[in-house]
């Protein structure tokens, strides 16, 4: 946790998702970063979120969800975009850049990319976040 925060365009992560972080190859001398926790299960930082939807059967959007902690720091992530429905579970992997155990709340966000009418009303029927050995 000594190297955060990270600048706005976010630290370049070496491992899973390295190839998210083009920048890094015209950067001399680039620092890159793992996230590991200080004791075991090693791989703390890395998270499965798993959404499950209530509200409209079927829409068109992007969900998010951000994460806080202690210091005020903030950073979103993408859960899944596009046509969703609330039959599905959205599942994604993420290696977390604000650090798990100093997590103070968790938003969920909802975009839609259509205006219709009426507004549709979509929210979080449940949503689990796993840490451990394997995220």
């Amino acid at each position: 946790g000594g190297c955060f925060p990270c600048p706005q365009e976010g630290c370049p992560m070496m491992g899973h998702y390295a190839d998210r972080f083009p920048e890094k190859l015209k950067k001399e001398d680039q620092k890159y970063f793992l996230n590991t926790a200080a004791d075991e299960p090693f791989a703390t930082w890395r998270q499965k979120v798993l959404i499950k939807l209530s509200g409209v059967k079927k829409t068109r959007g992007d969900i998010n969800l951000v994460f806080y902690d202690t210091l005020g720091h903030a950073k979103e992530y993408e859960i899944a975009n596009g046509d969703l429905s609330q039959d599905e579970v959205y599942t994604k992997y993420l290696d977390v850049e604000v650090n798990p155990k100093n997590t103070t709340k968790i938003e969920f966000l909802w975009n839609k990319a259509i205006f219709p009418l009426l507004w549709a009303r979509l929210g979080a029927e449940s949503v689990s976040i796993i840490h451990g050995a394997d995220g």
